[in-house]
């Protein structure tokens, strides 16, 4: 479930609230996405592979709200994580793949290994 909007990483691009497939934010006055239906959050993660800015933080806890602290999160280097560890910017070196969006399932195949590995190393801090 998204968790966390770092304000101080966010370019206010907007990507994040126009792939979000349930709508869960809201664009502030700042230009900065706000996480207005959490329990919407089908933790299908795209919001964090599209923000380039690695300013948002998703659980792997799909089904509730896990609090997290925010400096904990940055300094574990989890941000990001899931959009570098799944490959997704790799097709920008590559612009004959770009169309190619079958390539969708390999990706998403991998989440569920990755949810795992994040919910261990979460766990690890809130230890």
């Amino acid at each position: 479930m998204i968790e966390l909007v770092v304000s101080s990483r966010c370019t206010g691009c907007g990507k994040c609230v126009s792939v979000c497939p349930t709508h869960v934010f809201d664009l502030g006055a700042d230009g900065i996405p706000l996480i207005a239906r959490q329990d919407d959050c089908q933790t299908c993660f795209m919001c964090e592979l599209y923000c380039q800015a690695d300013a948002l933080y998703v659980g792997p806890d799909h089904d509730h709200a896990v609090p997290v602290d925010a400096q904990e999160i940055v300094a574990s280097g989890l941000l990001g994580q899931y959009r570098r560890d799944s490959g997704w910017d790799e097709w920008a070196a590559h612009p004959e793949y770009a169309s190619q969006f079958w390539r969708m399932s390999q990706i998403m195949n991998g989440g569920r290994e990755l949810t795992l590995a994040r919910k261990q190393a979460t766990d690890k801090i809130s230890s």
